[in-house]
């Protein structure tokens, strides 16, 4: 419910999975199931109908054979994950994993994150041009790295930066506007005394512009 009322919650969320096979995890001693994921995917998308997801995979941990990290994939494909974090499985010593048999091969784990990558990449690239020409919501809700910076999450789209000129970083935390353009997300908005921002270029309401611009990703 909170997806679907709340204008500040914008529709991206980070869900871990780890793998797309029921057996590895159970070896990684995850007490979540696929079914069990997915059956959280829908019922957010039946919230937010637009939500995107991004996600953790490890590839290659003991045991993975090909036909369960082919069910990983199969997850991405389900999901259409618009980015996700993915790792080989490192044996560190005196962990419960390290001393687990059926160890994957280095180069077999590289060639799987390889793969898992790639197909990653092809949503993400699907999901931003799918997003060019659209107006989207933008929630800026921290500081950038520099002074005049503020760093935003798109409803569409994460941005990794959003530039705003002085005089307007006391918006920080509200709802703007944005145009996606090819590699990068471009605001030009006036600013009205409500703090919403419209589609345009000049000087809001309390004599100041804004522009936002970041990547997207």
């Amino acid at each position: 419910e909170a997806h679907r009322d709340l204008p500040q919650l914008m529709p991206f969320l980070h869900l871990p999975i780890q793998s797309g096979s029921d057996a590895v995890l159970r070896r990684m001693n995850r007490k979540h199931t696929v079914k069990q994921y997915l059956q959280t995917i829908e019922r957010l998308r039946r919230a937010r109908s637009d939500i995107a997801f991004s996600s953790d995979f490890i590839v290659g941990f003991p045991g993975e054979s090909e036909r369960d990290f082919e069910e990983s994939l199969k997850i991405v494909r389900d999901v259409a994950y618009v980015s996700a974090y993915s790792f080989k499985y490192s044996r560190r010593p005196g962990t419960p994993g390290a001393s687990l048999p059926d160890q994957v091969d280095e180069d077999q784990k590289a060639e799987r994150l390889a793969r898992l990558q790639h197909l990653v990449e092809d949503h993400q690239k699907a999901f931003n041009t799918a997003s060019v020409g659209r107006t989207l919501d933008v929630l800026l809700d921290r500081a950038g790295r520099k002074p005049g910076q503020l760093a935003g999450r798109g409803r569409r789209v994460r941005m990794r930066r959003a530039l705003v000129d002085r005089g307007v970083e006391h918006r920080r935390g509200q709802v703007h506007q944005a145009g996606l353009q090819p590699s990068r997300v471009v605001f030009h908005a006036q600013l009205s005394a409500a703090g919403r921002a419209s589609p345009g270029t000049g000087q809001g309401a309390q004599g100041s512009s804004s522009a936002i611009s970041g990547q997207s990703g």
